[in-house]
């Protein structure tokens, strides 16, 4: 049985960023597989921040929206598409002032809809993407992990739990700028840890 994974890339160092390394080693690892990988770049197709006619655009009835509000709902609309096409989500994610690209966030915000992707109800949001599984593929140059300044962790699962996103597996590429060895065993590593994920897909 065919799996769809979608993988959203979010670094500005194209390929010389170290967490498009590990998106990378992902895709490669997969064409072994019965896997077909829709590939999301939000840095190369970016986004704007979210405005309030964008915002608009969405609470507009289909049907009664104008072509401005049409346009403005196809990029999220696209966005939703590819992201229920999916079986896993792949997120590789680099560290930036300890928190998530401002990119990536923009994408958040555009998949993260009330009405579609969760709802509110008397107990709280309930998530709509439930049965689907995420991968974390996080790179830094310094080591946070399980440490008060990884915020970024936390963040990403909670917007992927926001969805109904709660099978979440993480893999970290920590200490990449603090010297070679360091960097050349975190990336064995998570290379090592990326190939037993695509085992299991």
């Amino acid at each position: 049985m065919t799996t769809r994974a979608l993988l959203v890339t979010s670094s500005i160092l194209g390929e010389n960023g170290q967490s498009n390394a590990l998106a990378n080693h992902f895709e490669t690892k997969t064409e072994a597989h019965d896997v077909v990988v829709t590939h999301r770049d939000v840095v190369a197709n970016a986004l704007p921040h979210l405005a309030i006619e964008e915002l608009g655009a969405w609470q507009t009835p289909a049907n009664e929206r104008n072509a401005d509000q049409q346009a403005l709902a196809a990029h999220s609309d696209e966005l939703l598409a590819e992201l229920r096409a999916s079986d896993v989500l792949v997120l590789a994610v680099p560290l930036y002032n300890l928190g998530i690209p401002s990119q990536l966030k923009a994408w958040f915000d555009r998949v993260l809809r009330a009405g579609e992707t969760f709802r509110y109800t008397e107990n709280g949001p309930q998530g709509l993407l439930e049965g689907k599984r995420a991968i974390i593929l996080a790179a830094r140059g310094g080591q946070y992990a399980g440490t008060e300044l990884d915020s970024q962790t936390p963040h990403l699962k909670a917007m992927l739990g926001l969805m109904g996103i709660s099978d979440v597996d993480v893999v970290f590429a920590e200490g990449l700028n603090m010297g070679d060895a360091q960097r050349d065993a975190a990336l064995k590593e998570a290379f090592q840890a990326i190939d037993q994920l695509v085992e299991t897909l």
